[in-house]
């Protein structure tokens, strides 16, 4: 019988973990949120209980080897104490607290010599007025902590736009200011790392987002340098090793025009991190030598990484946000027809408007051939089919 690896959440992305694993003879078990949400339907073993809940974490992890996760959001002092008992946790709670609270982040990073937009942690009116007269407004305020996809962001134009979240903080707590950065697009590195410190890294992408949540993935980012590739896997990579990330770490960027209109002599800031596997990487599944879903499992399990090149020249994701269809599987045969190259992931959630609801992949030799075929393939999902 193979590893036990304990997983903590219950969505889309530990739902992907369960393909890799089987192939792997790994067993997951997976504390989940609810018993019929996206993992649950496809994995055996899946505990339900909240990831902030010591008692059912603690029961996730019998007879695991490693405990590791698919959202950041578990107690860093639970963590810490399971830690100290001896359990392998991986990422580890010093490391994870970087996801966790993006203020913690700024400051690593900066130390780290990082390239980054210039910030501050504010904690009034006054405060913030200083740091966007210094920059120049408007600029982005972020929730330290529980943001994602979107959420927990505002570009405000004066103090007064972010008052309500400022008059809300807790003793000790505050906002994240940064400077809003004159980014021509987006770009994102995910790097693998092992506890014996091999490392390995995919192609670095390009990201279009809608409203804050990534709609598709270029792999690799068209017509970027091979210089600046290079630089954005070397910022990710020294971020992994000085911050003692195991498994897989996405780290999200912008790319400049002009180094000389931002804080760095570099053209690439970094803007987040996440330490598990990322939307940005959902293309590995079938682009890459690779998914980063066996790569998280490889290492965590401190097994050899494997190898990260791509399968075509080019790779498109493109996620299916909402749907029109109550049920975007029925559709299957109609995608299937029309784009034979697709690559369909449905998660097995609820349609809602705007949910994450799945993806689709393909691969080839064209840009634009094959990023017409994934979006043609998500529009007959979304029921815009024509």
């Amino acid at each position: 019988m193979g590893a036990l690896v304990a997983v903590v959440g219950g969505g889309q992305l530990a739902r992907m973990m369960q393909q890799a694993a089987i192939g792997l003879d790994v067993r997951l078990r997976a504390l989940v949120e609810a018993p019929d949400g996206s993992t649950a339907q496809v994995v055996p073993d899946a505990p339900v209980g909240r990831a902030d809940d010591a008692e059912a974490v603690r029961a996730t992890l019998a007879g695991a080897d490693v405990l590791t996760f698919e959202h950041e959001h578990v107690p860093t002092a639970l963590l810490l104490q399971l830690e100290s008992e001896g359990v392998a946790v991986r990422p580890g709670a010093d490391a994870l607290r970087h996801a966790q609270d993006k203020i913690v982040m700024r400051t690593a990073l900066t130390e780290l010599g990082v390239p980054c937009p210039r910030w501050a942690a504010v904690r009034s009116r006054e405060e913030l007025t200083a740091f966007g007269d210094a920059t120049g407004w408007p600029v982005v305020v972020k929730t330290a902590r529980g943001g994602y996809d979107g959420k927990g962001v505002r570009v405000v134009a004066d103090a007064e736009q972010a008052a309500d979240w400022l008059d809300g903080l807790a003793p000790g707590d505050a906002l994240l200011a940064e400077e809003r950065v004159p980014f021509t697009r987006e770009l994102a590195v995910l790097v693998a790392r092992r506890p014996s410190g091999q490392i390995r890294a995919w192609p670095v992408v390009e990201t279009i987002q809608r409203d804050g949540v990534c709609a598709e993935v270029l792999a690799p980012a068209p017509g970027l340098h091979p210089a600046l590739a290079a630089e954005a896997v070397d910022v990710a990579t020294r971020i992994a090793e000085g911050l003692d990330v195991t498994g897989v770490l996405a780290v999200e960027m912008f790319e400049y025009d002009d180094a000389a209109s931002v804080a760095s002599s570099s053209r690439i800031a970094v803007n987040e991190l996440a330490m598990r596997p990322h939307n940005s990487g959902h293309w590995t599944i079938d682009g890459a030598v690779t998914s980063q879903f066996e790569q998280h499992l490889r290492a965590v399990l401190d097994l050899p990484l494997g190898p990260t090149d791509p399968r075509a020249p080019v790779s498109v994701m493109v996620n299916l946000l909402g749907s029109h269809l109550g049920d975007p599987a029925g559709v299957l045969g109609e995608v299937f027809a029309r784009c034979p190259r697709a690559r369909v992931e449905l998660y097995g959630k609820e349609v809602r408007p705007g949910r994450k609801l799945g993806h689709v992949t393909v691969y080839g030799d064209d840009l634009e051939d094959v990023r017409a075929e994934a979006r043609a393939a998500v529009a007959i999902l979304h029921g815009h089919a024509t």
